[in-house]
């Protein structure tokens, strides 16, 4: 069992308990409404896009599973273009995003009537992260970084001691996020100054698993992934310092929701189509769940949760729905 699946099963009878207590003071109703014979909520509730706050979605449904048995949470993974893509479409009620939408995703929803609530759900590190067996690499700036990844590096830069003459000899073994993710979104244009734009000859996949298992195979390779999955792979990957122009900081919850792990601390999202949860109450329970118990099962998967400001805001949101 994953570290990440301990977690949810340690927490899982807290997060029950607590929303009992919520139902009693007067929150969503956890019976009658979904259910013809009053036994408690029932229906599906699907939910689509980004790998990184898959794991997130997961966990809620898990926990939320406790409460509510009848209602079946799917999560799959299409990134967070392929999320909006659905979602647009009218064919999920909920998208998970490691970025905000973009103007072209949200005039495709407009155009199919699909109106819908952000709501920051958590907090991530985008890690940029090295093979455990590298001892050389310890801290990068932007700039060289950039100099790995930048479109321009393509065929030319290959080699660990092009960026750093004290570094070894030793060959890149680059590895990534693909298009349709928010990851390569925002690596992208805080890293190369424009979305989309980098190197091609890395191997990119939608799955951040695939991404671990092709950096803990390589001496030399490098990849960006969310921060939960260096959490998850210990023994696997190797975070690295990235200093933005202040100094080398590490990620971490700390430095994330400070500030200082600049730029690459990120918010994390859900997208809720609003008819979904105006009109069915399985969504609509599973959500208020999602949002009430955010920060335990940020814990649980292994994000940073939302500060107290942040959880109002994600509250105020909802209250707009209802």
């Amino acid at each position: 069992m994953s570290y990440r699946s301990l977690k949810i099963a340690g927490l899982t009878a807290t997060i029950a308990a607590a929303a009992l207590v919520l139902t009693a003071c007067g929150g969503q109703p956890a019976a009658s409404e979904g259910s013809a014979d009053g036994a408690g909520l029932s229906g599906s509730v699907t939910a689509d896009g980004s790998s990184t706050v898959a794991p997130l979605t997961e966990a809620a449904a898990d926990f939320f599973r406790d409460v509510e048995p009848g209602v079946n949470v799917t999560v799959a993974t299409s990134g967070t273009g392929g999320g909006f893509a659905k979602f647009c479409a009218d064919e999920t009620d909920i998208s998970d995003a490691s970025r905000p939408i973009k103007d072209e995703e949200a005039a495709l929803c407009e155009e199919a009537g699909v109106k819908f609530t952000e709501i920051v759900i958590a907090n991530d590190g985008l890690s940029v992260v090295v093979n455990p067996a590298n001892d050389f690499a310890q801290c990068l700036t932007v700039e060289q970084l950039n100099t790995i990844w930048a479109p321009e590096a393509e065929g030319t830069i290959t080699n660990w001691n092009q960026v750093d003459p004290s570094f070894p000899d030793l060959p890149f073994a680059l590895f990534g996020a693909g298009t349709d993710s928010g990851t390569f979104d925002y690596f992208t244009d805080e890293i190369n100054g424009e979305e989309g734009a980098i190197r091609t000859d890395y191997s990119p996949s939608e799955d951040d698993n695939i991404i671990v298992q092709g950096i803990s195979g390589d001496e030399g390779a490098m990849g960006f992934v969310g921060l939960s999955y260096v959490e998850e792979n210990p023994d696997a990957l190797k975070a690295i310092e990235v200093d933005g122009g202040s100094g080398c900081v590490a990620p971490s919850s700390e430095t994330v929701r400070d500030g200082s792990y600049s730029p690459l601390g990120r918010p994390l999202f859900i997208y809720v189509n609003n008819a979904s949860y105006a009109e069915k109450p399985q969504v609509t329970a599973f959500v208020d769940f999602f949002v009430e118990s955010s920060v335990e099962v940020a814990e649980a998967a292994l994000v940073i949760g939302l500060t107290d400001e942040q959880k109002v805001t994600a509250q105020d949101e909802l209250a707009t729905l209802g």
